[in-house]
């Protein structure tokens, strides 16, 4: 089984791991094939810059701890972009409608908390 963290995930993981629920912390202690996306590095980059999330670590501090912890680090590829324009409009999170086209396209589930991502056909873990 793959997995895609979504970004609260991603960043309660090297920060506050108590908010990530029992599962998702023995998924990201197991021998599993997590990943994140690049889009969530943005994500972060932007709302840290607007004011809108504080957190202690960099973009790029944070892409050098998943590197460490095995936590590889999807590009945003064009195959993505043409499953996002597929996508129906129950979301309109930018963010979140292309970490959903690359579960669906990677066959990967997503690890989130957001009940909006549960609309979609991907299969979730909380």
């Amino acid at each position: 089984m793959k997995y895609l963290l979504d970004t609260h995930a991603l960043i309660w993981a090297f920060s506050d791991i108590e908010n990530l629920s029992g599962d998702v912390r023995r998924i990201l202690n197991e021998e599993t094939e997590v990943c994140t996306s690049i889009v969530s590095l943005w994500e972060i980059g932007i709302k840290k810059s607007i004011g809108k999330l504080q957190v202690p670590f960099t973009a790029q501090e944070l892409a050098k701890q998943c590197l460490s912890q095995s936590i590889e680090i999807l590009p945003l590829q064009p195959y993505y972009i043409d499953m996002l324009s597929e996508l129906p409009k129950k979301h309109n999170d930018p963010f979140d409608r292309i970490i959903i086209a690359q579960a669906q396209t990677e066959h990967m589930v997503i690890i989130t908390k957001d009940s909006k991502i549960k609309l979609y056909d991907v299969p979730t873990l909380w």
